[in-house]
């Protein structure tokens, strides 16, 4: 069957108003989706569904900015055959004075120039940091044994044990 010489009112429409959608989406920097550019429609005046706006979008190639973060990858990689560290205070984290139960966190931080480790090692009773310890690589053994920073001066040893 061949084609009409003569594009239907539909096809005309959709032309139209995809002049328009093509207008909205480079006056505001490509950054509006389907949503923006429909609501920038109506106040145009011109009446049109927001699905319609979408299909119009896709059929040009149109798409707005993504502002989301990207998924984040996690920090570690567990080993589902690796045994739970013991619970040495039964899940009690209160002490009864300073010095007796401490606690420990590493945390990833993204920076611009790369990733950036901070280990830190918090006191339950006064809740203040004992001891931290940042790093451009993640924690190994070894770094146990190394200079940390505290609060009762420059630095003091830990050990793992």
């Amino acid at each position: 069957m061949a084609r009409q010489a003569d594009p239907s009112r539909r096809e005309r429409e959709n032309e139209a108003i995809t002049a328009e959608i093509t207008d909205i989406h480079a006056v505001f920097g490509g950054t509006y989706g389907s949503p923006r550019v429909h609501q920038v429609l109506r106040r145009r005046g011109i009446r049109v569904s927001r699905k319609r706006v979408e299909w119009l979008m896709r059929q040009a190639g149109l798409q707005g900015a993504f502002l989301r973060k990207p998924w984040r990858t996690p920090s570690t990689r567990q080993d589902p055959r690796a045994a739970p560290a013991p619970d040495r205070v039964n899940r009690d984290f209160t002490a009864p004075a300073p010095d007796r139960l401490w606690g420990a966190d590493a945390t990833r931080i993204r920076t611009g120039e790369g990733v950036f480790w901070l280990a830190a090692v918090r006191d339950a009773f006064s809740n203040r940091i004992v001891g931290w310890k940042t790093s451009e690589g993640t924690a190994t053994p070894t770094s146990c044994s190394v200079p940390w920073s505290t609060r009762s001066g420059p630095a003091t040893y830990a050990t793992a044990s």
